[in-house]
């Protein structure tokens, strides 16, 4: 795995009506680390996500993947190094059955036969789910919570070093929202994670990135920057909701920032 697999610098971007979604952006993902990604909506969060595998490309700036900068000749490479899972599954769900889904992208890498069954059944066991049964249903009759795990499947059959995931957690129930965190917690690929969901991020991530009008406000301790109330209200952002319980005990709160 590469000691630094994300390296950002300067990036900035616009949209074509003039928009400014990126702001002189620089960061450093290390190898291992599990980063939430916070922000109000508009804060460029799924722009910069985006940008990660080339989605959108940079228009002034550098981003490197690994070895290779974000640039047209190296998006194969950059794509089969960074995995994307959408916010919505349905957007990255499209084919009859589970388990062609998660082999779509290594049949389109020429993986055929025994081996192209061996990595489905692997990426579906890596994600909870049994390939026996779950790889002949239909995935439209899945629930939310299964759906995201099979997107989560199909991305990982890729093997890629970095997951980055668009709102982990959205449109779960509580039940399928905790097997989600249980599942991150035991994947052992670097993860970037956007979230509103800043439970998730005080209990998944021990670093966290604050994004506000394209700018990083604050890089550091998850626990530091999410207890300081009075940062989080400057930059349109609520306290977890785990520290407005005076007698939650599963997560310390440290002294704030100010």
């Amino acid at each position: 795995m590469h000691h630094n697999p994300i390296t950002i610098e300067n990036l900035s971007y616009s949209y074509p009506d003039g928009t400014i979604a990126l702001q002189q952006v620089n960061l450093s993902i290390r190898a291992t680390e599990r980063v939430a990604l916070v922000g109000a909506n508009g804060s460029g969060k799924s722009t910069l996500l985006q940008h990660l595998n080339g989605i959108l490309m940079p228009q002034s700036g550098q981003l490197m993947v690994g070895e290779y900068p974000v640039e047209s000749k190296f998006l194969k490479v950059v794509r089969n190094f960074v995995g994307l899972v959408f916010q919505n599954p349905d957007d990255q769900l499209f084919m009859p059955t589970v388990a062609e889904d998660v082999a779509f992208g290594l049949v389109n890498q020429g993986v055929a036969g025994d081996l192209l069954w061996q990595r489905v059944k692997q990426s579906l066991i890596g994600v909870g789910l049994d390939p026996d049964t779950f790889g002949p249903r239909n995935v439209q009759n899945l629930s939310g919570g299964e759906k995201k795990r099979v997107a989560i499947a199909g991305v990982l059959a890729m093997s890629p070093q970095v997951l980055v995931f668009d709102e982990p957690s959205a449109q779960l129930d509580p039940r399928s929202r905790r097997l989600l965190i249980e599942l991150l917690q035991t994947l052992p690929q670097t993860q970037l994670i956007a979230t509103h969901d800043l439970d998730l991020a005080l209990e998944l991530c021990d670093r966290t990135i604050v994004l506000s009008q394209g700018q990083v406000v604050a890089d550091g301790s998850t626990t530091n920057i999410l207890s300081d109330t009075a940062f989080l209200e400057q930059h349109s952002l609520e306290s977890p909701l785990c520290y407005s319980r005076p007698y939650c005990s599963l997560i310390p709160h440290p002294a704030p920032l100010s």
